[in-house]
């Protein structure tokens, strides 16, 4: 469960606090009030896109903070993120430059671990997400994650990136005697480039670390002997010094043995200092100071940075080009005797991939039946007494791709006597809200946070009351909050809050109060676009919507 968020100079709020509840948590108020502003904020929090622009002017930087509940989150998470205690935080922050720092259970992290947690807390419907229900290509997305069979998909992904690799040598064994003489002197021509350098994996970073002393060698060593001196050399040095100390102490510990403990510690100090004068000793003799020394490795490093801006970016990049070169060239000087062993292996390749995507579209075939089931079953109640819904999917081997050979397609039928035709030639903008909907609930019935952003747009009346009804139904176990305009939905809800936004010459700024009592009903009836009077009559039907919620 999300506990509490803390939101700071984000947009138009300055400092807010909310504390969270299970169940149906609603936020409502007037048109523009920033009713989604929090719901942005949690977003940020979990690892979304920050904008800097969306930092509160005026100020420097923007953080959000959210606690959750810990025995929601996976327990190979909790290892990873060593997430320990009742409850952990997820922060945060961007600044004006658009620097991001992140952190877990107070452990700097990056922004993508946070989001790597926050796929497995949160599920976002955004204001717009049920229009990707439009397109056919987020279809196959949808049943994948309803089947999940990742393993397969992925094994299909990898049978195909081979295929693709094994054409591509074909392609090469089969170029013209022209094209494959200009590809192998340009391929000789850049692995050239790189063994004449020769670099190491190591090389480069050696490199970093010691041209800075090489090119203050004279100064180095000018310090190191003075050190040196001052702790060795010297008639008076810090170690003779030191040690006549030592020597001093003991004596004294002879006559009182309490202070044996701080001769002792006197002796482990000038062990020390003399370690420390034999290193730095060591440090100064290494120190070259020839000017051609000088010379070499900057042309070293110089050369490597080159190398590195062409066929980079790192080190181990360019290793790993050199080695791809070497691979062509070979393929290209005995493509003739190669070119019948790649048509067999791509063969194979193909037989392999097209067994893959069959078992793939078997088992979506089969996913599709149960998605098509569940999901009618889900949406039935709102407001769709002769609905059907089928997700089809059809195989196309001609056409064998990274994610297999089938197509699928969501097709729907809101009415009676209508046939099953494609979602995006029928449904309206309220029913594909109730699509998503019951979508948002089949797929995602393990996580325990769910988010929705005017899932109700495009509804009313009756139709609002049963997505109510689905709402809290999908709360039942789990936390659901909701940003509203309807009052039938915002009557079921557990806990209601309330968003204002006040403006002056100089500032806008949001505030969230939390709604009970003769307050919330004063709200019902404002969304009921009535007076929020106690003696009128939206107040008295706000009154009947909320004891018909308490029914249930």
């Amino acid at each position: 469960m999300l506990s509490r968020l803390r939101v700071q100079n984000f947009a138009i709020i300055s400092d807010l606090t909310l504390d969270f509840a299970p169940g149906l948590n609603v936020f409502s108020g007037e048109t523009g009030a920033g009713k989604s502003i929090v719901i942005e904020a949690l977003g940020f929090a979990l690892g979304a896109r920050g904008d800097v622009s969306v930092i509160k002017d005026g100020t420097d930087k923007m953080c959000v903070t959210a606690t959750f509940s810990s025995d929601m989150l996976p327990e190979d998470l909790r290892k990873e993120f060593q997430i320990a205690g009742d409850v952990f935080t997820l922060k945060r922050e961007l600044d004006k430059k658009g620097k991001n720092k992140a952190w877990a259970d107070g452990r700097a992290v990056t922004v993508s671990a946070l989001a790597k947690i926050g796929r497995a807390l949160v599920d976002f419907h955004g204001q717009h997400e049920h229009q990707s229900l439009l397109h056919p290509s987020v279809h196959l997305l949808l049943l994948d994650k309803f089947a999940k069979h990742d393993a397969l998909v992925k094994q299909v992904e990898n049978a195909y990136r081979q295929v693709q690799l094994v054409q591509a040598k074909l392609d090469s064994a089969r170029l013209s005697a022209q094209e494959k003489e200009q590809l192998l002197d340009m391929s000789r021509y850049q692995l050239q480039e790189i063994e004449a350098v020769n670099p190491s994996a190591e090389e480069d970073a050696q490199l970093e670390q010691t041209l800075p002393k090489m090119k203050h060698a004279g100064r180095l060593l000018e310090m190191a002997s003075e050190a040196y001196h001052e702790l060795y050399d010297a008639e008076d040095s810090a170690t003779a010094r030191a040690g006549k100390a030592a020597r001093e102490l003991e004596s004294m510990a002879e006559l009182d043995e309490n202070l044996s403990a701080l001769a002792a510690d006197l002796n482990n100090a000038l062990v020390t200092l003399e370690d420390v004068a034999d290193t730095l000793g060591s440090y100064k003799d290494d120190i070259n100071l020839e000017p051609d020394a000088l010379d070499k490795m900057l042309e070293r490093h110089e050369k490597i940075k080159r190398l590195k801006a062409k066929y980079g970016p790192e080190i181990g990049d360019v290793l790993k080009t050199a080695d791809e070169l070497r691979e062509r060239i070979n393929n290209l000087q005995n493509s003739a005797e190669h070119e019948q062993e790649l048509l067999a292996e791509l063969e194979k390749g193909k037989k392999a991939l097209l067994k893959l995507a069959a078992a793939l579209h078997d088992k979506r075939f089969a996913a599709a039946q149960k998605l098509s089931a569940l999901l009618t079953e889900q949406i039935r109640p709102l407001g769709f007494n002769a609905v059907r819904f089928s997700a089809a999917v059809e195989m196309d081997e001609e056409n064998l791709g990274p994610t297999g050979a089938d197509k699928v397609e969501f097709l729907f039928s809101p009415n009676p006597g209508q046939a099953l035709r494609p979602l995006k030639n029928i449904a309206s903008g309220g029913e594909i809200s109730r699509v998503m909907l019951g979508l948002k609930t089949v797929l995602a019935p393990t996580v325990p946070v769910m988010v929705f952003d005017e899932v109700d747009a495009g509804i009313g009346g009756e139709t609002g009351w049963l997505v109510g009804e689905k709402l809290r139904q999908a709360a039942q176990g789990r936390q659901v909050l909701c940003v509203t305009h309807l009052a039938q939905v915002a009557a079921q809800a557990d806990h209601n809050f309330h968003v204002t936004k006040k403006a002056d010459k100089n500032s806008t700024e949001v505030t969230i109060m939390p709604l009970q009592g003769e307050n919330l009903t004063a709200e019902i009836a404002r969304m009921l676009g009535g007076n929020a009077d106690k003696n009128s009559a939206a107040f008295s039907h706000a009154e009947e919507l909320l004891k018909n919620a308490k029914r249930f």
